[in-house]
């Protein structure tokens, strides 16, 4: 078991003997809410802030989590990966959020922590209308994550992160190119009531 007074120790104060979840549960925008479209720009900054924050957090990770924190990890992450070929993207979504948040706590910095459950926060409305999964799909790939994160070695974390998240802005930009043309035609806000969007350009129940 490595040691929690490592020299890695975030530098703000850990206030919890444990690794305890503050994940917050991905809501679903009500029918009827005014919700910004994203622009491509907006999704490509996303994931550059993504990179900074979770490249650290695994590389903390790496170096100050116990062994009990890494099978939990690995654990988290098989149930990512199973839900991830099934219908239910909210839960999905949700359990998906809490691995990653799981790695940045486990990390011991309180203030990293945040600010990735802040970008997490941020782009949960844009789950709301990913595709469903697809044959194409890797059904490992967050078991292939936390086996590099919980190596024990920094630089295979780091790579294993930044490789993660570039398929995951790819498969973003992808299923998100109706709603950039949906933003230059109408403007940069719609509603989400699904009338509404059944009445408009788009056959938008093809990306749910």
């Amino acid at each position: 078991m490595r040691s929690r007074s490592s020299p890695t120790t975030c530098p703000a104060p850990w206030r919890s003997t444990g690794c305890r979840s503050t994940t917050r549960p991905i809501r679903r925008p009500r029918a009827g809410t005014r919700v910004r479209i994203p622009s491509a720009e907006d999704v490509k900054g996303h994931y550059v802030v993504r990179e900074a924050l979770e490249v650290q957090a695994a590389m903390r990770f790496a170096g100050v989590a116990t062994a009990s924190e890494r099978a939990e990890v690995q654990k988290l992450a098989v149930r990512v990966d199973l839900l991830s070929i099934q219908l239910d993207r909210p839960l999905y979504q949700t359990v998906h959020q809490k691995l990653h948040a799981r790695i940045a706590q486990c990390a011991r910095c309180p203030a990293l922590l945040d600010a990735i459950e802040k970008t997490h926060a941020l782009a949960s409305i844009w789950f709301c209308v990913m595709r469903q999964p697809q044959p194409e799909d890797s059904v490992t790939r967050h078991q292939e994550l936390a086996e590099a994160v919980c190596s024990g070695d920094p630089q295979k974390a780091a790579e294993a992160v930044r490789h993660h998240l570039a398929v995951a802005m790819e498969r973003t930009m992808s299923v998100l190119q109706p709603y950039f043309k949906l933003r230059k035609a109408t403007g940069q806000t719609f509603y989400r009531s699904d009338r509404k969007l059944r009445q408009g350009p788009l056959d938008l129940a093809q990306l749910h």
